[in-house]
């Protein structure tokens, strides 16, 4: 069976036959795509709600005392249950102007930059729950700059992979993918080789408890809306525990991560996109 593309307009390739090209905005439908995986796993209760931030003596100590080095092999555990941060109540669900952080924010918002410069490579397992709190699981690979690649567990068809400069939404009972540039897509602030995100990102909230270090990226976009990536960073073991994207239309998306393991040494290949074929599974 010969699949389809559908291609964003952001860099269109010459036109194939047998390919579908649609107009859709980046932000929203990678959003979108991360949840349609939950239609094939069955309803959970959502998580609790993040546990409120303390910005006062936790992020003070926190401030005085470096972070640990995470394990670069740490032992298999069991999925995680992902916490559904409220991003709206949080910003009040409008446009504020980027506040001013205080030194404790700063300091907290260097190391979280730093530890997600040094995550060069990195693989393991992933725990989704979508807008309607269903949940799907399945394995990712990183290998910076730039590429990514989601595989669910089955009965779910899709796969997302970027390449560095592309990414793909591929379904393969459907044989199709979708392609959009990474650039338009909040995935690049996780692959980024270096990030500053004071310097190099709309940073809108940072906040520190007990158990996790959370920074907030804003985008606005015209024509499209106002989209929010939420990173949560363990305050303990210093390593990358969950993300949530917000979309314009106010859906969230949290994908938890666990058994990381950044010693794995990754084939090239796994990141490669086909834009003329690839394997298709029956129905």
């Amino acid at each position: 069976m010969r699949p389809s593309f559908r291609h964003q307009p952001f860099r269109a390739p010459a036109r194939r036959p047998g390919f579908r090209f649609t107009v859709k905005a980046p932000m929203a439908v990678l959003a979108a795509a991360l949840t349609m995986s939950a239609a094939f796993a069955q309803a959970v209760p959502l998580p609790k709600p993040a546990p409120k931030a303390r910005t006062g003596a936790t992020a003070d100590a926190q401030r005085q005392q470096p972070m640990p080095v995470a394990p670069s092999r740490p032992a298999t555990t069991a999925p995680p249950s992902p916490i559904i941060p409220d991003l709206r109540s949080l910003f009040g669900g409008g446009s504020a102007a980027t506040p001013n952080f205080d030194a404790n924010q700063r300091a907290l918002a260097g190391k979280v930059s730093s530890y997600l410069s040094t995550l060069q490579n990195v693989s393991g397992n992933f725990v989704q729950v979508g807008p309607d709190g269903r949940r799907t699981t399945g394995d990712f690979y990183i290998q910076k700059p730039g590429k990514v690649r989601f595989e669910y567990d089955d009965p779910s068809p899709i796969a997302i992979v970027a390449d560095g400069s592309s990414v793909v939404v591929r379904d393969r009972k459907l044989a199709t993918q979708d392609v959009y540039p990474l650039s338009q897509t909040p995935l690049r602030f996780l692959l980024s080789d270096r990030i500053d995100l004071l310097r190099d990102t709309n940073l809108v909230g940072v906040s520190a408890d007990d158990m996790y270090i959370s920074v907030t990226i804003e985008e606005k976009q015209p024509l499209i809306g106002t989209s929010r990536l939420m990173l949560m960073i363990g305050a303990k073991d210093n390593q990358l525990k969950q993300w949530t994207v917000t979309d314009p239309q106010g859906y969230d998306t949290t994908i938890a991560v666990y058994n990381l393991d950044t010693t794995k040494k990754l084939d090239p290949g796994m990141f490669k996109i086909d834009y003329t074929n690839y394997p298709t599974s029956g129905p």
